[in-house]
């Protein structure tokens, strides 16, 4: 009778636990569902209309905005940009990345005063870093790219010099004493230690990339012409000057699309590289 009782209390213990738990994620749920589920239902909707943004009337028209957006140059044009522009910072982010980590990962005279110099831009804000001085098309992306990495690889080098600290030193003098070279080193030793972070880069990287508009819109608005015109900025224009709402909001579902296939892509290759 003893054990019953005491096992009849202890499920009543762990059905209060379970309603406590329960009761603490409702505020979190409601606010997640309130800023994010519900507009991204309403951008959803309204992406089948023609609604300008402004106006109590809308007619709906299906995928219209979806087939026009696949039909007009200027989108194609703006994602082949946004799509080289990522895939450079991307290359660059990493490499750098890896590269700048490892040199600030040795133990040389002065190496905590040339992490915090090296650490400061990304404190600062992308605006203050920017000037509009850009008139070439062909090095406009160049420059903005360049202003990119300046600021945003801080955050990536820091990362990857954490993952360079869970690198055994022991396997390094192992391979050492092996007569491994350094690129060996690199690719048996370092590599897979860090390459759950690569991932994390990557993707972070992706959606900076695949959604790059501060930078632009101070640097050169698109411009010139429209040689550095994203997708993002394509977005802004329409949504905002040009009050093709809808119309907007279909290509930021189309980009969040795109985003989500390319992350998810990028995480299955890299788990399964990890289990080979």
């Amino acid at each position: 009778m003893k054990e019953k009782k005491g096992t009849s209390q202890k499920a009543r213990r762990d059905k209060s636990k379970e309603r406590t738990f329960f009761l603490f994620t409702v505020p979190g749920f409601l606010l997640y569902s309130f800023f994010f589920i519900v507009p991204v239902l309403m951008g959803i909707y309204y992406s089948i209309t023609d609604w300008d943004g402004i106006s109590k009337s809308y007619n709906f028209i299906g995928l219209g905005n979806y087939v026009k957006i696949f039909h007009t140059n200027q989108f194609l044009d703006a994602l082949f940009f946004t799509l080289k522009y990522t895939a450079l910072l991307i290359v660059f982010t990493i490499v750098l990345g890896i590269v700048i980590a490892m040199l600030l990962n040795r133990k040389i005279k002065g190496r905590g005063f040339f992490r915090t110099v090296y650490f400061i831009p990304a404190v600062l804000s992308s605006q203050a870093l920017s000037q509009n001085p850009l008139a070439d098309k062909n090095l406009a992306m160049w420059t903005i790219l360049f202003v990119n990495l300046w600021q945003g690889l801080c955050i990536p080098t820091l990362l990857f010099l954490a993952g360079l600290q869970s690198v055994p030193v022991d396997l390094y003098d192992g391979a050492a004493l092996d007569g491994a070279s350094s690129w060996d080193i690199f690719r048996y030793i370092t590599l897979p230690f860090i390459l759950p972070v690569v991932s994390v880069v990557f993707v972070l990287t992706l959606k900076s990339g695949l959604m790059v508009f501060d930078y632009i819109k101070a640097m050169t608005d698109g411009g010139p012409g429209s040689a550095t015109r994203s997708v993002a900025m394509l977005i802004y224009k329409h949504g905002f000057t040009q009050n093709k709402y809808a119309f907007s909001i279909a290509e930021s579902i189309v980009m969040g699309i795109l985003v989500a296939a390319i992350s998810a892509a990028q995480i299955y290759f890299t788990d399964k590289k990890k289990a080979v």
